[in-house]
């Protein structure tokens, strides 16, 4: 009898861990709808509130504002989108007709002009110059076939773009006009005493999350409108695109504004090629450093604690090690949802546990 019954465990112990391992897999094959789940949701939830707008205030049907929502979220996307089709082809032609030479020559004269400020010995700048080699590294570049590797992979995300497009459209559409079915039947699968709790917590994070993402696009916006005053001044070419490039960058916590800030650097290069690189394309550099500097300083003591404070109700220090836990655990997706999934296990906690101490404080702002 006891042999049966140590026999029976180890079969359900058997069967529980391959079907996690099966379940695992079928999540790892349907990876991209989840994305396309992901990303409809988030759209989803920065379009609540203009169709609660549309139907409250201006008395629209359901439908028609959720109709005139998805359609303007995602003209704006695709607006967006086409801000890039002349920098890409532009910064084409003038890496094409770049003089590697001439650069080469440029970069020589200046370590060799820095080394003489700084009293370097003549020995260093030429190791120096000797690792700086440019006309080399891009010969090696494209013998390894990078630029080739490159370009099919960029090819092969348009033509994957209009797929994906077409299924985040379609999804955030039915979040948007059947929120409630959605939420009835995932809340039906519980039990009946859970159920106002579930619901509870639903609407709760729904809230929540919503002026989540909208702060994110107000933060983003104001680090736009920064980078674009600072390009549009030091006159580098398609100042909007790049902005908004490096603005997006902005959403990945800590590690997206040093890679803006690379970007908008190389960006300021490749489009002043023709200039002097130590009297003309060095101090607009400089200036790129400043308007970084500046918009990121308004991003981190003005920004991001406002919208931490106001939207998820947690404290700053509480979120940036959320953020950093979670990035050692998940890479750069975990610091990216670092925010909302702590806001939603927030939630839930608040509803099921109200009365243990941790959770009382952790979410007394709530």
């Amino acid at each position: 009898m006891k042999a049966r019954k140590i026999a029976k465990g180890l079969y359900s112990s058997f069967l529980l861990i391959s079907g996690t391992f099966l379940l695992l897999y079928f999540l790892y094959l349907i990876r991209a709808v989840i994305a396309y789940i992901v990303c409809a949701i988030i759209f989803a939830l920065i379009g609540r509130p203009l169709v609660l707008f549309l139907q409250i205030r201006l008395r629209f049907p359901k439908t028609l504002a959720v109709c005139i929502t998805i359609f303007l979220l995602f003209s704006l996307l695709i607006g967006l989108l086409f801000l890039f089709v002349p920098l890409v082809s532009e910064q084409g032609e003038k890496l094409a007709l770049l003089n590697l030479r001439n650069m080469q020559a440029e970069l020589d004269l200046f370590f060799h002009e820095l080394s003489n400020s700084f009293g370097a010995s003549k020995k260093i700048v030429e190791e120096i110059v000797e690792d700086v080699n440019i006309e080399e590294s891009v010969k090696k570049e494209i013998e390894t076939g990078f630029l080739r590797r490159f370009l099919d992979s960029f090819f092969e995300i348009i033509g994957t773009m209009s797929v994906s497009l077409f299924s985040i459209i379609f999804i955030t559409f039915f979040l948007l006009k059947d929120t409630d079915i959605i939420q009835d039947t995932l809340v039906s699968m519980f039990r009946e005493d859970h159920r106002p709790r579930l619901i509870n917590s639903f609407n709760v994070t729904k809230s929540l999350l919503s002026r989540y993402f909208i702060g994110l696009l107000v933060q983003m916006l104001i680090l736009f409108a920064i980078y674009a005053a600072t390009l549009t001044i030091i006159g580098i070419e398609h100042p909007l695109a790049i902005a908004f490039l490096c603005a997006l960058f902005n959403i990945i916590p800590y590690v997206g504004p040093i890679i803006g800030a690379v970007f908008m650097m190389v960006f300021t290069v490749t489009s002043n090629v023709d200039l002097d690189f130590g009297s003309e394309i060095l101090p607009k550099l400089g200036y790129v450093a400043i308007g970084v500097g500046i918009g990121q300083f308004i991003d981190n003591f003005f920004s991001q604690p406002f919208i931490f404070a106001n939207s998820v109700k947690s404290h700053p220090l509480e979120i940036f090690l959320i953020i950093i836990i979670a990035g050692l655990l998940f890479g750069v997706v975990g610091m990216i949802g670092a925010v909302p999934g702590y806001t939603v296990l927030k939630v839930i906690l608040r509803e099921f546990f109200p009365k243990n101490r941790i959770i009382k404080a952790l979410t007394a702002r709530m």
